[in-house]
């Protein structure tokens, strides 16, 4: 915990972020925020835009798809209308997508003019993936609606990260992305990479695009006591915590994991792997294939409490994103949340993760295995070199990109596009 101790250096913006919260500058205007890739509230960026926005002053409602534990078609939690629909499983292939992008638009077009008669909104707020909200956003533009653009992921990349390949499919997400940031008023982007993109292939104005990163609130995600339930055992725990997608690297990290374990005898290790997604079931079968399941634990989705216990506990965490363009361009949030609860990190070598961590990560040759386990051992080698990146990370994290710092953009962003009105 010595890496954590002192939270002194964002005192001054967080102030400075109240005070422009206390000046309500968004009073009487509605927001519709669209989300169809989690529920809120446990999206926890869109959860933090959409509190902001009611402590700037407006009215917020949120539609989201239901998930387990998020099954109430419509609730209010801290004075946010939630409405949620179903959606069908995640899908695999074409007919799969459209079954459940079809699904999600139809839902999110009945449930907007819901929101309209019964709450009103002036401005339509969308998260993607995937980038077709913008075509309920059009419904509505004609009679003054604003629409703000949220980016949260780069869609051609991430499609031919999943499938290794340009094709049809691949151009018309393309397609997709091109109109949706011409139908946009407003793009917020989580990085200087994906502002890049909104300028140089979405074509918009520089004055129209604010960059907004997905920092954690230093108020809630904090560290707790470490418990050894988590090391099962043994002297160490490497921790991560993220998506089971194809794209996120976690076979690579099971292949670091054998490394150490099986050919180089290393049984006073822990590797605790949480989070759920479409690969979890086979990642499952792979860890039992490896001979690793005595050493690795993949509990799935975890709560909150949970999830902040086994971050506390943790001696080093880990992202094993593959290098690809889509990772390259891409912040992580486990990233910044390693950082938030002073860990050091080992991560392959990309753009944006090198800029979040800086020197509180370690970084490996690209998709390289054997050399994230060189790196991981390294760092539980050293417990005072893992101490001072700890430090380093936190200190980062509370002066540049906690989500206090994020309060005057997204608040700038919306005056901007009430100000096209």
């Amino acid at each position: 915990m010595n890496a954590i101790a002192a939270l002194s250096p964002a005192a001054t913006v967080a102030r400075t972020d109240r005070d422009i919260l206390a000046e309500t500058p968004l009073a009487g205007r509605k927001v519709l925020i669209i989300v169809e890739n989690l529920p809120v509230p446990f999206d926890r960026r869109v959860w933090l835009e959409a509190t902001t926005l009611r402590k700037a002053g407006a009215e917020v409602s949120v539609i989201c798809p239901m998930a387990k534990g998020y099954e109430a078609r419509h609730e209010v939690i801290d004075g946010i209308h939630v409405y949620r629909h179903p959606l069908p499983a995640e899908g695999r292939g074409p007919i799969g997508y459209l079954t459940e992008y079809g699904a999600a638009l139809f839902w999110e077009t009945v449930l907007a003019f819901k929101v309209l008669r019964e709450r009103g909104f002036d401005v339509i707020h969308a998260c993607n993936p995937p980038d077709l909200i913008f075509l309920v956003a059009l419904l509505f533009k004609p009679f003054g609606k604003r629409f703000v653009f949220d980016h949260h992921d780069i869609n051609p990349e991430l499609y031919e990260a999943k499938f290794g390949r340009r094709d049809l499919f691949w151009r018309l997400m393309v397609l997709l992305e091109r109109l949706t940031f011409a139908v946009a008023d407003v793009s917020i982007a989580t990085n200087h990479s994906y502002r890049d993109i909104a300028l140089e292939r979405g074509g918009m104005r520089p004055d129209n695009v604010f960059v907004v990163r997905s920092g954690p609130d230093l108020g809630k995600i904090k560290p707790v006591a470490p418990h050894a339930r988590w090391k099962n055992g043994r002297q160490h725990l490497v921790g991560y915590v993220g998506v089971m997608g194809a794209q996120e690297g976690i076979d690579l990290l099971l292949e670091a994991a054998s490394d150490i374990v099986v050919r180089q005898g290393r049984t006073d290790i822990q590797f605790c792997i949480a989070g759920s997604g479409p690969e979890l079931d086979q990642l499952r079968a792979r860890v039992v294939a490896l001979g690793l399941s005595d050493f690795v634990t993949m509990p799935g989705r975890i709560s909150d409490a949970d999830l902040f216990e086994m971050l506390s506990t943790a001696d080093v965490c880990v992202n094993p994103d593959r290098v690809n363009p889509m990772n390259d361009k891409s912040t992580m949030n486990k990233i910044l949340e390693y950082m938030a609860f002073g860990k050091p990190i080992v991560q392959f070598e990309v753009t944006e993760g090198r800029y979040s961590a800086g020197e509180a990560s370690l970084y490996a040759r690209p998709n390289d295995p054997a050399d994230m386990a060189r790196q991981i051992l390294t760092l539980l080698a050293d417990p005072a070199l893992c101490v001072r990146m700890g430090r380093l990370g936190r200190e980062r994290v509370e002066e540049r990109f906690s989500w206090s710092h994020q309060v005057r953009p997204l608040v700038a962003a919306y005056q901007r596009a009430l100000s096209r009105a």
